[in-house]
């Protein structure tokens, strides 16, 4: 059974796509090219809505609406993926854009760090996993899965919460319990980026559909995009207490 903590990739994901033969199955070097076109489109999309903050600002709550009904509907229409991943990336690097110029003004020179870490992490880790110095055993997946799930309902409370005013102090202070909060986030996100690797390899060993190669690349990207935020952040709690 493959299983990954990534919410679009996880279960039975590419079996239940089906084997095929031929030019029509999923490769390893196809998913890392279209991740690279999807990086592209993030970047750019990302790049104008830093240099048009008046106009990606006013867009930051429909896109955050729009990235979240996108990602919906690619997780459970995947073979409409080669359209809406790249939707996907373009609406999530507006919504990039207009979150790091924001920490940029309060911490100037932050989002260089974050971008030189995330990358960082994302090199360092494919390294590892192609060395096999970590072994995605089904106990490491069950881990991850359920740490990632208990991040995600933790926000959601805390996101609810924020509704009728309350704040909780461990996701936006700076203390140390905060701090230590936002490195554990980070190290689970990170290990996200190991299942995902484990996930598209046994993917394209199985034969899955092209079409899964943009499947596969989107859910590295919404890793990516979570690995980022929360360095972000991590880096803002250090920042912010000097």
């Amino acid at each position: 059974m493959m299983r990954s903590g990534n919410p679009a990739l996880r279960g039975e994901v590419f079996t239940q796509a089906g084997a095929v033969t031929g030019e029509g199955t999923m490769t390893i070097q196809g998913t890392t090219n279209k991740t690279l076109i999807l990086f592209t489109i993030a970047i750019f999309t990302a790049f104008w809505s830093w240099a048009n903050p008046q106009v990606s600002f006013s867009f930051l709550i429909p896109s955050l609406i729009a990235g979240f009904i996108v990602a919906i509907v690619t997780v459970f229409k995947k073979e409409w993926s080669p359209v809406t991943a790249p939707i996907y990336a373009a609406v999530e690097g507006v919504i990039l854009g207009a979150v790091s110029l924001m920490f940029e003004k309060s911490y100037p020179g932050i989002v260089k760090q974050a971008v030189g870490l995330t990358f960082g992490v994302l090199f360092s880790l494919l390294m590892i996993y192609k060395s096999r110095l970590i072994k995605p055993t089904e106990n490491f997946k069950l881990g991850v899965f359920a740490a990632t799930g208990g991040i995600a309902l933790f926000y959601l409370v805390s996101m609810i919460a924020g509704f009728f005013g309350a704040r909780f102090s461990i996701i936006y202070g700076n203390s140390m319990m905060a701090i230590g909060f936002s490195v554990f986030v980070v190290i689970i996100a990170a290990l996200n980026l190991v299942m995902d690797f484990d996930f598209i390899e046994k993917g394209a060993e199985y034969g899955a559909p092209k079409h899964m190669e943009w499947y596969g690349a989107f859910g590295l990207i919404v890793t990516l995009v979570w690995l980022y935020l929360e360095i972000l952040r991590l880096l803002a709690k250090l920042q912010s207490r000097r």
